[in-house]
């Protein structure tokens, strides 16, 4: 195995780290503490490709492998993990659409996603199903050539700022559980759409958050995403490189916090010595150094995993989204500690990370669920089987 990046992967990671300074850096606490949606901001990324990173080349995405795209992430996070959310986010349903859109609603809508002029949502969550997602009661029946849409959607990324949702709706009658969800592409302004308030949340604030409800939304058949059922597999699938997407946020806001904690160990004195001088301070920077690797490297490995289609992608990904979430929170905690009573100001980034990274331990899946997928697959294979 060869750990080492290649100069391709470098040179998007090193593009990655200038746009995050220039672009990310100087606006980021503004961003957060006015609640603003930095539209301008992921336009200038959707320039470099960022908005496309892993979407199919037939809908003029880079069509990157997902380790390559988590170089991106890790970058940007490391300055605003809310931000870069978002962006995987977008690239997620950038990537859905790309990929299982028909002909017509690609060529509508690849340009200007990939591009990030236009900016999509994922739509999956519903006021009732969260960890439950195979009971999503949001219908979308065949009536004519057009499907009517009607339910309801919460905790959508974006909503009310985005141009097109990509959402999961129960095609076949109430008892056919996962088999009975399709996917569908939807126009956001469409009439019937309705967008509840945005949310004030703890962190996550440059990025509305809100519920969307549909009264008799009307679209044409063609916006389907895949074929009739085929819904849930689509979710799933991109909700494995999702996982990846979020665990790589936390591994980057979690380096912004380490490099953070570094210089401050160096230039605050106590007692007449610098904070490095300490051993058990430097004892704590080993520690947060050595669990930020490892959950660095688990994301990869999984990352790694869905490019070659292994068959147990899923599994790998479950587990590093655990891990890197777990983790990356734990380093950011304890940099803000090592900050003592300035950690906790706004005037420095700590909080903000530590308030923008407490949310991926949540979404995607809790990481209790994480677990539960875990503990499934090695349950179901023999006594001489594990994960490897």
């Amino acid at each position: 195995m060869d750990f080492e990046l290649s100069e391709d992967q470098r040179a998007f990671a090193d593009t990655a780290r200038a746009f995050a300074e220039a672009e990310l850096a100087p606006h980021a606490a503004k961003w957060d503490a006015e609640s603003i949606f930095p539209r301008e901001a992921i336009a200038k990324a959707g320039e470099l490709g960022f908005c496309g990173l892993y979407a199919p080349e037939s809908a003029g995405g880079l069509a990157l492998p997902r380790l390559d795209a988590t170089l991106v992430f890790e970058e940007l996070a490391a300055v605003d993990p809310s931000t870069t959310a978002f962006i995987t986010i977008h690239n997620m349903a950038t990537w859905m659409l790309g990929t299982w859109a028909t002909d017509e609603v690609r060529a509508e809508w690849g340009e200007p996603l990939i591009s990030g002029q236009k900016l999509a949502s994922y739509c999956l969550t519903e006021p009732g199903s969260g960890s439950d997602a195979a009971s999503i009661k949001t219908r979308a029946e065949l009536v004519g050539h057009e499907y009517v849409i009607n339910g309801g959607k919460a905790f959508i990324s974006g909503a009310g700022s985005t141009d097109v949702l990509v959402l999961m709706a129960r095609t076949g009658d109430a008892g056919s559980g996962a088999g009975g969800i399709s996917a569908f592409a939807v126009p956001a302004n469409l009439p019937g759409i309705h967008y509840g308030k945005k949310e004030e949340k703890m962190g996550w604030n440059s990025q509305p958050t809100r519920q969307i409800s549909f009264d008799n939304v009307r679209i044409p058949a063609n916006h389907l995403l895949g074929n009739e059922g085929e819904g849930f597999r689509i979710a799933m699938k991109g909700l494995d490189g999702g996982r990846i997407n979020i665990a790589t946020c936390s591994v980057g806001a979690a380096q912004g916090a380490l490099g953070h904690a570094q210089r401050y160990m160096q230039e605050r004195k106590q007692f007449g010595k610098t904070l490095a001088s300490f051993q058990a301070l430097q004892f704590k920077l080993a520690d947060m150094a050595t669990e930020l690797v490892a959950a660095r490297q688990m994301v990869r490995l999984a990352a790694s995993k869905l490019d070659a289609g292994h068959p147990d992608a899923a599994t790998y990904c479950a587990m590093a989204k655990r891990f890197a979430t777990d983790a990356g929170f734990n380093v950011i905690n304890d940099a803000l500690q090592l900050h003592g009573g300035y950690g906790y100001i706004r005037e420095y980034p700590l909080e903000r990370l530590l308030r923008d990274a407490r949310v991926h331990q949540i979404l995607e899946g809790t990481n209790e669920i994480m677990r539960v997928i875990v503990a499934r697959k090695l349950l179901e294979l023999d006594t001489a089987g594990t994960i490897r």
